[in-house]
């Protein structure tokens, strides 16, 4: 087992930080709107069935020693939804991930959690490449990747459904991040 201690990540606006038992009932809310899961396979879940998922999102931290994060509000603790990492047995690659509460889509959200989650991945745990796996009509998500620096590298089959494969690897992360500090000197 490569289990670790979950980090906590903090943005600006939001706080990353392990699954509680407590956030069953906003998990479950999250995984029951059927826009939500619109593109994660296109059926509502079941109070048992995100139940049963917390738990295997909270094993993925002890057998890969990664794993999702609960995303919250910093200022208000409020449940955002969950960013962060799955690569389970036979996987295309180390995926990053993002879903959120419909309340909170255009927000900025997803692209300041993902993006505190991928410089975590590449300057900590010295991942050499990350993917996400995005269903081809998820405009926002690809959206999201691209603001990311990922860029398109191909499509992949999982579980009988199409994704597209988007990805970043570290050396063209230290570059992004060299811009990214350049033009925030600039303002």
């Amino acid at each position: 087992m490569r289990a670790r201690k979950i980090p906590t990540l903090l943005t600006a606006r939001l706080r990353l930080r392990s699954f509680r038992k407590s956030d069953i009932d906003d998990y479950a809310a999250l995984n029951a709107d059927p826009e939500v899961m619109r593109y994660l396979g296109g059926e509502t879940w079941d109070r048992g069935r995100s139940w049963r998922h917390l738990a295997f999102l909270q094993g993925h931290w002890l057998f890969a020693g990664t794993g999702m994060w609960a995303v919250e509000q910093k200022d208000t603790d409020t449940f955002v939804g969950m960013i962060g990492f799955a690569e389970p047995e036979g996987w295309p690659g180390f995926e990053l991930a993002w879903t959120l509460a419909r309340r909170f889509w255009g927000y900025g959200y997803a692209t300041e959690g993902a993006r505190a989650a991928l410089d975590h991945a590449f300057t900590v745990w010295n991942r050499e490449r990350v993917i996400s796996l995005i269903e081809p009509e998820n405009r926002a998500s690809i959206r999201v990747a691209e603001r990311l620096g990922e860029r398109l590298q191909g499509r992949t089959t999982v579980r009988k459904q199409e994704f597209l494969v988007y990805g970043v690897d570290r050396e063209a992360m230290g570059g992004l991040r060299e811009i990214r500090q350049m033009a925030r000197a600039a303002r």
